[in-house]
């Protein structure tokens, strides 16, 4: 296996995603063959560098995986949480835990989609605000969405923090006008929330429905299931990637060590 830099080893033994790889690396808890390194530009070699996080070693898995998990309420999305609160990965099988890390966050009470993969390109591209992979939510608020605000939501809503965030697209999904559909390329954290929270409305209800080309089906709330092929090309498609020749060889399509995954019901 040719080398690769050190963050994106990380991300490929499903540690963090690229950039939260990089954050480890500056904290000095990675090793590599015995040695502390901070250097973000360094590269190992998987065949024979021995590479520890704090004081473990880690390898990649040898396969892919694509998770579609449809989250909760309070769930967070984080691997450990101090005070013993529920996580999304209490939601996966131990054989996948320590492998895959989310596509961005949701907060505690927001529910709906969130891709979980070791494809550390993949989530990087997903997340980065550079490639502009659209997120769709089903908002409920307290009081009706009025016109003036839904123009506003697209030309731009100024936070807290002083950025300017706007939506892609957004209109009424209820009579009432209490819900709205709301589509953003934004990878702020909270950013729906906080922009309608900035315009004076309390958000009662926060559903992510799809994360780019895919969306919530044949998976029910706390669930989750293996992304299909057709899905991972999709997927690679939207943030302009080109497919492996020999990826679909690598992918997991069911539980290791045994365990039985109707592959066929998905596809």
């Amino acid at each position: 296996m040719a080398k690769v830099r050190i963050n994106r080893f990380l991300a490929a033994c499903g540690i963090a995603s690229r950039r939260n790889a990089e954050k480890i690396i500056r904290q000095g808890r990675v090793q590599i063959n015995g040695r502390i390194t901070t250097d973000l530009a360094v590269y190992v070699d998987p065949d024979k560098d021995v590479v520890t996080v704090d004081g473990k070693p880690v390898k990649p898995f040898p396969y892919r995986i694509y998770i579609l998990l449809n989250k909760p309420k309070d769930t967070l999305t984080t691997r450990y949480d101090p005070r013993g609160r529920k996580t999304v990965y209490d939601l996966l099988p131990h054989q996948l835990r320590p492998h895959v890390v989310p596509a961005g966050r949701l907060d505690r009470n927001t529910t709906g989609i969130l891709i979980l993969s070791n494809d550390g390109e993949l989530i990087y591209r997903l997340t980065h605000p550079r490639y502009k992979v659209p997120k769709v939510y089903h908002v409920k608020t307290d009081k009706p969405v009025t016109k003036n605000h839904m123009k506003q939501l697209v030309m731009g809503v100024q936070l807290e923090d002083g950025t300017i965030a706007s939506a892609e697209s957004v209109f009424w999904i209820s009579p009432d006008r209490k819900e709205i559909e709301i589509t953003i390329v934004s990878g702020k954290y909270r950013v729906v929330r906080r922009m309608l929270e900035a315009l004076g409305y309390r958000v009662k209800k926060l559903d992510r429905v799809a994360f780019g080309p895919i969306k919530v089906k044949r998976v029910s709330r706390g669930k989750w299931r293996f992304l299909t092929w057709k899905e991972i090309k999709a997927l690679y498609n939207a943030v302009g990637l080109k497919v492996p020749a020999d990826l679909r060889e690598k992918v997991l399509m069911r539980l290791p060590f045994g365990d039985e995954f109707n592959q066929e019901q998905f596809g």
